[in-house]
């Protein structure tokens, strides 16, 4: 079986002599691996392509009992030039890319979470300022992409909206909002203020293209930093640890 799929190569590597593995993520299969046999020598069939976090269309090949994939050519689409020189700019990226992978990709959630990884990779090239805060806002969009979308609008106790003036109560294990007149169950759980709130409701709901547009107070920043990393290691069990995310 023969067939044509783009990615986003998040990492490449050499068995053998001249044959690479590539890692990429795709908006039909999520992360995929394939192989690049004769990858470090050929100059037709991959000619400027593999590399990190190129873009390429390439033309894939499935072995005969389905054991594995083969990439038997692939042609560049975009490349993340900027990254290259700006290494503070690519470190974002990766932060992003970890989480991606330690996370995981279903092929059901391939398409939002390719979209997602494409559009924060051309906020990172375009933009001339870029928050510092924008790895935890693309965790907290690609864990509300995958399924893991708290409710942020009204109290899940009382049912009644939060009131713009003094915010609620974020709980962490039942991934919900709580007004400031009901008593939230026991367990984790941080105030947050409405401009967070807010911020977070942004993030739900537009591309990344337009979070520029988000000008958080100190405050807001440290409200959404404490509710996004808990929600995320208690219902996804991962949390950053000596630059990479593990398993907690």
């Amino acid at each position: 079986m023969e067939y044509t799929d783009k990615g986003i190569i998040l990492r490449i590597g050499r068995f053998k002599e001249a044959d690479l593995w590539v890692r990429f993520l795709s908006p039909e299969r999520g992360i995929f691996t394939a192989f690049a046999f004769g990858g470090c020598r050929s100059r037709q069939r991959f000619a400027g392509c593999l590399d990190h976090l190129n873009q390429v269309l390439f033309r894939i090949k499935g072995s005969r009992l389905g054991a594995y994939s083969s990439l038997e050519e692939g042609s560049l689409l975009t490349s993340p030039v900027r990254l290259r020189t700006d290494l503070q700019r690519l470190g974002l990226a990766v932060n992003c890319q970890k989480f991606v992978e330690s996370m995981g990709v279903s092929a059901e959630g391939a398409h939002a979470a390719f979209g997602l990884f494409e559009e924060m990779l051309e906020v990172l090239q375009r933009e001339d300022e870029v928050d510092p805060l924008l790895p935890l806002l693309f965790r907290a969009r690609f864990a509300f992409d995958q399924g893991y979308r708290p409710e942020t609008g009204y109290c899940m106790q009382c049912g009644s909206s939060i009131d713009p003036s003094s915010g609620g109560v974020f709980h962490v294990q039942e991934g919900m909002l709580f007004c400031g007149n009901c008593t939230s169950p026991s367990g984790p759980r941080f105030r947050m203020g409405n401009e967070s709130l807010d911020a977070l409701r942004f993030v739900q709901e537009n591309s990344p293209l337009q979070w520029s547009a988000l000008c958080l107070s100190q405050r807001a920043r440290k409200e959404l930093t404490r509710a996004v990393d808990g929600f995320i290691q208690f219902h996804i069990g991962l949390a950053w640890d000596k630059g990479m995310f593990r398993r907690v």
